[in-house]
Order: C-alpha cells, then structure tokens, then sequence
C-alpha cells in the first residue's frame, strides 16, 4: 500500500473520531464541508456527460438538509421533496430548456449527496442534546471506557464507521493478496474474495460492538447490522465506480493522496447511513431487554 494512501487515510480518520466524538454542530459542519465537496464533485461527473444540473441550488438546499436534520430529523423527511421541487422550479426557469438529464441528475445530487448522508447528523445527535457540556452541543469527557455513559449516537455512529474501516480496508488487503475471482466488470479490481472478507470484517466488528454495549438480541443483532454495513458500503463503492465509468474518468478528484477525491472515499457512507439509522430506532426498541 503507497505511503500517500496510508498518511492521507490516517488523516481522515483522526479528522472523523474528532468529529463524531464532538458531536452537535462540529459534526454538522464537519460533515457539511464533506457533503458539499462531494457534490461539487458529483457534479463534475455529470457534467462529462454533458448534462448541465442545478448545481448552486442543489448545493445550497443540501446544506439547509443538513442543518434542519440536526435541529429536528423528522421535518427533514419533510424538507427532501420541498428542496426537490424547488430545484424543479429552478430549471424550469432557466433560459435554456432543462432536459430530463438535466433534471434526473439535479434530483440525484440531492437524493445521493445531501438526503442519504443526512442521516448521519440524525443518528450521531441522537441523545446528544441531553448529554452536551461543550458549546453548539458538543460533548466531551475525560472516561472514554464507560461506553453506556455515552450518548447513544456517538456510540452508534462510532461503531458504523469503524464496521465501515473494517469492511474497506479488509477488502483491500484480502482481496490484493487472495482475490481471484473479479466480482463485477463495473470495478475490475474488485474481487469476490476481497467482498467476502470486507463484509466479515464488519460482522466481526458489529458482534464485538453489540456484545460491548449490550445490545438486546447479542450476536444476532451484531450480525444482522455487519452485514447491513458491509454490503450497502460495498454497494456505495459499485455505485460510485458506475457513474465515474460512465463519465469516462478514474477517480472523481484528486483531492485526497493516494485515494482520489472525496466520492472515492465517502461512496461507502452514503447507503449505510439510513440503514443503520432505522435499524438502531426502529429495530432495536422492539427487541425485549
């Protein structure tokens, strides 16, 4: 593995544990400069194929979804068709027709870039107002041991990334050294063993984390959110390759050394945030103590 790659990927990680151990609006912000790095790269893809978006727009009601999902989650469920019907309007008024790429991309961008990560700010604050001792709600304390005295989004949110670490670089590692077998034409690096690996790496993380915070239903409910995690991050990854082939380019930025832009590493983020949103309020309540 380059050294570019390691440095940089350790970079990232030590700014991600800053701000999901924060919390309140440092991980709102944090999280906003991510999201709208990544769109403005989104955009760049879409606009090789020559579709001309409501990018502005789409930026700046995006960030509006961030906000209004840490102020309150459930008019943020509210906000995504408002944003996207504005958006709508935006391109209907503009001098030049809007085509039906032009349209499906601005609405994608939205959908893909702002609506799905928003999730993440909803599950990180979950019990964070009730807990924060530091200014714009952030957290802070000095017992980083008693994991129950947490507020419950940091422990979640922590657990879903580090499930998401395991399954990337379990993939990476496994499948340099033991992938045969190409698992899809869409990413021809990609391999099935490197998949199988990736996804039991996030198992093994879920179980030791379900079992640590003891969760109802230990290891099954472990299990179930691993697996959650580690085939919606492979997914993300799939998802993020088909779009950078249909544009015709080998990464979505050179942002980041080593890894490419911000796309290259946040694709895995994207669909497993709401899954492990509802499958930690949704799920987990309904499961006898």
């Amino acid at each position: 593995m380059p050294w570019s790659r390691i440095v940089s990927g350790a970079i990232a990680i030590a700014i991600a544990l800053g701000m999901i151990l924060l919390g309140g609006w440092y991980f709102t912000l944090g999280f906003g400069i991510i999201i709208y790095l990544g769109q403005l790269e989104y955009f760049q893809l879409t606009r090789a194929k020559g579709i001309i978006p409501a990018a502005k727009t789409t930026l700046v009601v995006s960030q509006a979804l961030l906000v209004i999902s840490n102020l309150s989650p459930t008019v943020a469920d509210a906000v995504f068709p408002v944003a996207g019907t504005f958006i709508c309007f935006y391109l209907l008024f503009q001098p030049k027709f809007a085509t039906i790429a032009d349209i499906s991309a601005s609405i994608m961008g939205l959908f893909y870039g702002g609506y799905l990560p928003s999730y993440w700010v909803r599950l990180r604050s979950l019990g964070q107002v009730q807990a924060s001792n530091l200014p714009l709600d952030g957290f802070w304390t000095n017992d980083w041991t008693n994991l129950h005295a947490l507020p419950q989004g940091l422990t979640c949110t922590l657990l879903a990334f580090i499930c998401i670490w395991a399954a990337d670089i379990g993939a990476y590692i496994f499948g340099k050294a033991f992938g045969r077998t190409r698992l899809s034409d869409i990413s021809p690096k990609k391999t099935v063993e490197g998949a199988v690996f990736g996804v039991a790496g996030s198992v093994a993380v879920a179980i030791a984390g379900s079992w640590y915070l003891g969760w109802s239903g230990w290891p099954i409910t472990g299990a179930a959110l691993g697996l959650l995690i580690g085939i919606a991050s492979l997914l993300g990854d799939l998802t993020e390759s088909m779009m950078k082939r249909d544009a015709g380019v080998k990464d979505s930025g050179q942002l980041i050394p080593g890894h490419g832009g911000i796309l290259d590493r946040a694709d895995s983020y994207v669909f497993t945030a709401p899954l492990v949103y509802y499958f930690v309020t949704l799920l987990l309540p309904l499961l006898p103590t």
